[in-house]
C-alpha cells in the first residue's frame, strides 16, 4: 500500500478473502474509503473502520439467484464486471507460483501461511 499511494491507503478496497483479512483490508484503506467484501461471515472488531470513517458493503452474489429478486440485474452486474476484465481495467492478483492438482496440499499450505500476495492459483 505504502509504495501504490503514498501511505494514504487506497479510496476502494475489494477484498475477496474475508476472515482476518478484512482487518487487513481496513488497515490497506485511506480515510472515509469504501471496503466492499464477498466473504463477511466471521465476528471482526469493526473499530478500525470507525475510526477511519470506512463505508463497509457486504456482497452476497448469490441472494438473487437463492431469492429470485432481481436476476436480470444480477446478470447486468456480471456482464459489467466481465467487460472491465476483459478491457483490463479490473486484474485479479495471482500468486506465484502456480500448482498442479497434484500439489494441492502444498497450494493449500502456501495459502495457510499468510505469504501468497494473491489468489493461489491450481492448474486443472
Amino acid at each position: 500500500m505504502q509504495s501504490h499511494t503514498d501511505s494514504a491507503g487506497f479510496d476502494a478496497v475489494f477484498d475477496t478473502v474475508g476472515g482476518a483479512n478484512l482487518t487487513n483490508s481496513f488497515a490497506a484503506a485511506a480515510l472515509n474509503a469504501h471496503v466492499v467484501t464477498t466473504v463477511a461471515l466471521s465476528e471482526i472488531d469493526l473499530a478500525p473502520a470507525h475510526f477511519k470513517g470506512l463505508s463497509l458493503h457486504i456482497v452476497f452474489m448469490l441472494l438473487p439467484m437463492l431469492h429470485v429478486v432481481r436476476r436480470v440485474v444480477h446478470g447486468q452486474i456480471l456482464a459489467d464486471l466481465a467487460k472491465l476484465v476483459d478491457d483490463g481495467v479490473v486484474k485479479p492478483l495471482l500468486d506465484a507460483p502456480d500448482f498442479a492438482l497434484t500439489q494441492i496440499g502444498d497450494a493449500y499450505a502456501r495459502l495457510q501461511s499468510g505469504q501468497a500476495s494473491g489468489k493461489v492459483v491450481v492448474e486443472v
